[in-house]
């Protein structure tokens, strides 16, 4: 996900990485904070299947910055980013699916209609598998997973009730 966000920000300027961590955070910081562990390789990767550049700049101080910069083939490496499916493991999906949902506009109208299928799909997958453990005689008698996991089932309703809206909206204005 973070090279997601990383190619996203440097389609607006380009920045340092102490910037593009800072934009991360200023646009996504209630869905994810990636550290400066996490991004420094990121960019690695991203530059070395150049998908991103970079040029090294000396201030009048005599500070050395380094600035990345987007190309042309990362800006398809966004959208292919943001097209390929999520994992079916349930532990990050809401936070992945809002950040997927929102960089949804960088997609045309089908691109979109498919990611909203995909992550409804899972999403609904989800909320199922949370009620038939909810209905569990052996749930039954744990108070703190059945309120967890009626907390999930509304999480869950509430995404796919956004999708639907989404799925909506794009049909109408595309």
């Amino acid at each position: 996900m973070i090279e997601l966000l990383v190619l996203y920000v440097l389609t607006r300027r380009e920045f340092t990485m102490y910037g593009i961590s800072k934009e991360i955070e200023a646009k996504f910081s209630c869905y994810t904070r990636p550290s400066f562990g996490a991004l420094k390789p990121a960019l690695r990767r991203l530059e070395a299947n150049g998908f991103i550049s970079s040029k090294k700049v000396i201030s009048e101080g005599g500070k050395l910055s380094v600035y990345y910069s987007i190309e042309k083939n990362g800006e398809k490496e966004l959208r292919h980013l943001l097209g390929e499916k999520l994992s079916d493991n349930p532990l990050q999906f809401i936070s992945n699916a809002k950040i997927k949902l929102s960089l949804a506009g960088i997609l045309n109208k089908d691109e979109r209609a498919g990611l909203f299928l995909h992550l409804k799909t899972l999403a609904l997958t989800f909320k199922l598998s949370a009620e038939r453990i909810l209905n569990d005689e052996y749930t039954e008698k744990d108070f703190y997973q059945k309120i967890l996991l009626d907390n999930s089932i509304v999480e869950y309703s509430n995404l796919i009730a956004v999708l639907e809206g989404f799925e909506k909206d794009n049909e109408r204005n595309s």
